[in-house]
């Protein structure tokens, strides 16, 4: 059941009232005559062998307002970038599948290289920021939304919820972030969220002092979704990075491009579950390790853009503070989980905290060790100043790769 309170300084749009779908997708519709809309689903080729992204196709196909579906392709050969065009040839919108890995692109990749722009690490950052470019290129949407390839409990609903603010012609929004209730199973999940990003949050206020860009940042119910919508526009001065801090990065930016009151979040999904990552306790180059701490370092530079100086002692206070809220905080998840008749073990949270706490000290000693590291790709308007003709050659490329290896 959804409520009408707002929180922080950031917009909520509430799911009050169950509206039908068929009410939404009609106003869509009806939008889209103005306002073209499109879609962004980044995927690597193993989900496309998985349970997930089939059912995501089963309700795109259903979706009367998109003008055009962009798929960044992540990790596959050319066989595989052939069954993906097949996979995805039902989609009744106009779409098109960008192969990451292909020469046309790597050939484009590297030029970019040469001046210095290209993305410097592989992942969804990456993916992301070639979709953005070729949505640009194409001109064919003003308004775009981003989702995952990996949601279990997918409906079209979340896309429709996820995109109105941003299509509605009287709404003035710039940038809509989803969220939801992580419950599935008869479990709570989103530990990132829940035992990193709100409770690091937390403390950062008690360490630094009030801050409104902290105050902004905890505005959001879930800043890790990676569902979020966009006019046009903010494609081309967005500054993403192109690790785990995606969504963080993305925030920060926002905040840093358009007033408060051109942004907004929206509640688009009741019940929402996706692929899990592990802990990773072990090894802190994968999973939910590698995300906290690429996670924490967006954070720490962005604080430090916005004047804070950090240092060893401030590192160790904030580790502290961040382990003695987040400790508070599986307690009242425990007695969340307890009444709603769900299962939340405390033994793993408290596990996952500690983990997380040492890697806040981890990302501290990176930032320090290697304070003019550039994590973020640079925007679409530095690269046409660079490469004039950048965008077109980039639509050429995908398009003759999709013409080529169709079969």
């Amino acid at each position: 059941m959804g409520d009408f309170y707002q929180n922080g300084i950031i917009t909520t749009l509430h799911n009050m009232s169950d509206r039908p779908l068929s009410a939404l997708e009609e106003e869509l519709t009806g939008f889209a005559r103005r306002r073209p809309m499109g879609l962004i689903l980044p995927s690597l080729y193993s989900e496309l062998e998985g349970e997930a992204l089939p059912r995501i196709l089963d309700h795109l196909e259903l979706v009367p307002y998109l003008s055009e579906v962009v798929v960044g392709l992540d990790r596959a050969d050319e066989a595989q970038y052939r069954k993906a065009l097949a996979f995805f040839a039902r989609l009744p919108q106009h779409h098109r599948v960008l192969w990451n890995e292909g020469p046309r692109l790597k050939a484009l990749d590297a030029e970019l290289q040469r001046f210095d722009l290209a993305p410097r690490e592989l992942g969804k950052g990456r993916n992301v920021w070639y979709c953005m470019g070729y949505t640009l290129a194409s001109q064919r949407t003003e308004s775009v939304a981003l989702h995952d390839c990996d949601i279990l409990t997918y409906d079209r609903s979340l896309l429709a919820r996820l995109i109105y603010p941003v299509a509605h012609p009287q709404f003035n929004y710039e940038f809509c972030k989803g969220f939801y209730a992580r419950v599935a199973d008869g479990k709570i999940n989103g530990r990132v969220s829940r035992l990193l990003v709100t409770p690091l949050l937390r403390a950062l206020k008690k360490t630094l002092g009030d801050m409104e860009f902290i105050e902004y940042m905890d505005s959001f119910r879930y800043p890790l979704a990676g569902e979020f919508s966009f006019r046009r526009d903010v494609l081309n001065d967005i500054r993403i990075p192109s690790d785990w801090g995606l969504e963080i990065g993305v925030l920060s930016e926002m905040y840093r491009n358009y007033a408060n009151n051109r942004l907004c979040q929206a509640d688009i999904a009741d019940v929402y579950d996706h692929k899990h990552q592990d802990l990773s306790a072990e090894d802190a180059s994968k999973g939910l390790s590698k995300m906290s701490t690429d996670i924490a370092k967006a954070l720490f530079r962005k604080l430090a853009t916005r004047g804070v100086t950090f240092n060893t002692e401030t590192f160790r206070s904030l580790k502290a503070t961040y382990y003695r809220i987040a400790l508070d905080f599986v307690e009242t998840y425990h007695n969340d989980a307890v009444m709603n008749g769900l299962t939340l073990d405390i033994h793993n949270e408290e596990k996952a905290v500690e983990l997380f706490a040492q890697n806040i000290m981890k990302a501290g000693e990176a930032f320090l060790d290697r304070p003019m590291e550039r994590p973020f790709i640079p925007s679409w308007s530095r690269v046409q100043s660079a490469i004039p003709d950048i965008l077109e050659r980039l639509l050429d490329a995908v398009e003759r790769d999709n013409a080529e290896f169709a079969a």
